[in-house]
């Protein structure tokens, strides 16, 4: 995850020190260097995308588990479940996201969750389409101890319908939200940008300010399950949708409106970010706008560094499926993410996953943990590949069956990524 308000704004958030190693104005955490989440790739401990159920009533367009509603007789049980989140507790993981299809429907959802939480301590958020959140079940996720929820909207109304297969859909979900917020649970919208909802994204940012939305996520299309048929964003299309999520994160911020906004699934959107800082501290000390003050000239270029700082220091792609990110599915098969699903390290039903995730005789689980040696084509001869880590590996494994080919949702430029070059500190 990008976090923009941070990146972009210079906005604090209480995430921060986990993604970038620092406050805004401290100093790298225990006296750590950029490279860090590449150095400690085998002793990080990854969150965990527990997709608990397959089963949902909807039937979105993009969903990465092709889930319908039916449920799969391979599900773990309770008890099976129970040991597992056991395991993921003692191997000490910083969060689980209790997923599906659609976790809610799972019959002892709350069981589960009240044992992670009391018995296990583990840190739990939900991700959900947010239907089924009534006031009764917004008041028991916040009694248990949710640390966040995500609901997905894909577009406002009609379009988010559209892609959910359901009328009134939309309603619904923003009902969710509405009963979150009145109980104190904190939650917050998805949105996965697509050709046929990019052009929502000014109606959703207004959206987030009328219905005091804390929390924004805004994912870029992976091709997996259904979402190999959903038309994807062409790069000049990504360029421009990253243009008004940027402007309009800095307008509400601007304006003393407190919201964190983040992009998931496209790590180029780090030095893409960069770029954009550096093309604005480039204007503020053109010639064009006469003598400035030393100070304005220092700070303005003390921004751009600590951007690249931070984008350094967290590794991007580096730190995300096979090392900071891991899956498992309803039938206990564990993933490097959850749009890996078409392969497995092991089931937990065999091995426990603490011991699947650490053992690197799997090519892919060792590659994944030292992938930048591996990168091929443009991923590896960007001069960003320390900020950007390669973006997504099943992305290029999905487009060429290669898992460390160039990662097709790059829309940085070659002359951007200066092929060929050493990276280059402001």
């Amino acid at each position: 995850m990008l976090d923009l308000t941070v990146l972009y704004c210079g906005r604090e958030t209480g995430s921060m020190p986990h993604r970038y190693g620092r406050a805004l104005r401290g100093s790298l955490t225990q006296g750590e260097e950029p490279h860090r989440v590449a150095q400690t790739a085998l002793s990080r401990r990854p969150v965990v995308v527990w997709n608990m159920t397959r089963r949902c009533f909807l039937r979105c367009v993009h969903c990465y588990s092709d889930s319908t509603n039916q449920c799969d007789q391979g599900e773990l049980t309770t008890t099976e479940a129970k040991a597992m989140l056991a395991d993921l507790a003692s191997f000490k993981v910083p969060v689980v996201i209790f997923s599906g299809g659609e976790a809610l429907m799972r019959p002892d959802f709350f069981e589960l969750a009240a044992y992670a939480k009391e018995e296990l301590d583990l840190r739990l958020t939900l991700s959900t389409n947010g239907i089924l959140i009534t006031p009764k079940v917004a008041a028991r996720l916040k009694a248990v101890g949710f640390s966040y929820v995500g609901i997905s909207l894909d577009g406002i109304g009609a379009i988010n319908d559209e892609f959910r297969g359901l009328k009134g859909a939309y309603q619904l979900a923003l009902q969710g939200i509405r009963h979150c917020q009145a109980v104190g649970q904190k939650v917050g919208l998805r949105m996965t940008l697509t050709r046929q909802n990019v052009k929502d994204l000014p109606r959703i940012f207004d959206l987030i300010e009328s219905e005091q939305i804390p929390r924004a996520c805004f994912y870029h299309l992976v091709p997996s399950g259904r979402g190999h048929s959903v038309a994807a964003l062409t790069p000049p299309e990504t360029r421009h949708a990253m243009d008004v999520i940027l402007e309009r994160t800095r307008d509400l911020v601007t304006r003393g409106i407190t919201v964190e906004i983040l992009t998931v699934d496209n790590h180029c959107d780090g030095p893409y970010l960069y770029l954009k800082v550096l093309e604005g501290e480039r204007k503020v000390m053109s010639p064009e706008n006469g003598t400035l003050e030393r100070s304005t000239i220092a700070s303005t270029r003390s921004r751009a560094r600590q951007v690249y700082e931070l984008l350094q220091w967290n590794g991007g792609g580096v730190a995300s499926s096979g090392v900071g990110l891991a899956c498992i599915d309803w039938a206990g098969n564990i993933h490097p993410d959850q749009f890996w699903m078409h392969y497995s390290f092991g089931n937990v039903r065999e091995r426990p996953f603490s011991q699947v995730w650490s053992d690197l005789s799997d090519p892919l689980m060792a590659g994944l943990k030292n992938r930048l040696p591996y990168l091929k084509g443009r991923c590896g001869n960007c001069r960003f590949k320390g900020l950007c880590g390669g973006s997504l590996r099943v992305r290029a494994e999905l487009a060429t069956g290669d898992p460390w080919a160039s990662d097709p949702a790059c829309y940085l430029t070659d002359d951007e990524i200066e092929l060929g070059h050493a990276p280059r500190v402001p």
